[in-house]
């Protein structure tokens, strides 16, 4: 089998398209093997984030670097859920000190090692239900609202955050089943003030 020559042009290509980082994979498919990655790294132009996760120093650590580098750590398998995509789809005060990242189902049967600071969780997410932030992908708003909901988030938090997608029309009430069920023993998803809410 013939090693293809390093190719720097197509490695950075990849890299500008997720907040300049790559993993070893990319890299290999780009030329570089792990000898040279090596050699870039002592020699200042990559630097290691990361088992298996790079960046090109080129590009400055972006906002959400660690959200790139979780998704690229799941070889792009996973989707960004939960309480995470809750604070990025802006329906919660609340800002997770740790990363949610939901794997497909046929991980479950994977040893590996999680990174320090991701939770993990596994289910099968259709494309209906992801959305993207930037670089990464994440769960849509009914999605993340119900998988919340299952993961037993705070009662206050979660009506909280229903409340602000229905105000904002991005969810309709029928959508939010898990919800619904959750909240039922706390007075449901209605406002303490009575105030209206879309209810199609």
């Amino acid at each position: 089998m013939e090693v293809a020559r390093p190719d720097w042009n197509r490695l950075y290509e990849t890299a500008s398209s997720q907040q300049g980082l790559f993993t070893t994979k990319q890299a290999e498919e780009a030329g570089y093997s792990p000898q040279l990655l090596n050699h870039h790294i002592h020699t200042g132009r990559v630097t290691r984030l990361r088992r298996g996760v790079y960046r090109i120093v080129h590009f400055p650590a972006g906002e959400h670097e660690d959200l790139v580098a979780a998704w690229l750590w799941s070889e792009q398998a996973g989707i960004v859920s939960h309480q995470t995509a809750l604070a990025l789809h802006d329906l919660s005060d609340l800002l997770p000190g740790k990363i949610h990242l939901t794997l497909p189902s046929s991980w479950r049967a994977r040893r590996f090692r999680v990174p320090a600071g991701v939770v993990l969780h596994y289910a099968d997410v259709p494309a209906d239900d992801r959305k993207w932030f930037g670089a990464t992908p994440i769960t849509g708003v009914q999605r993340t609202l119900n998988d919340c909901a299952k993961e037993a988030l705070s009662a206050d938090l979660l009506r909280q955050a229903a409340q602000q997608a229905l105000r904002r029309g991005l969810v309709t009430r029928r959508e939010l089943g898990d919800v619904e069920d959750v909240l039922k023993p706390f007075g449901g998803i209605a406002p303490h003030d009575g105030s209206d809410l879309q209810v199609t």
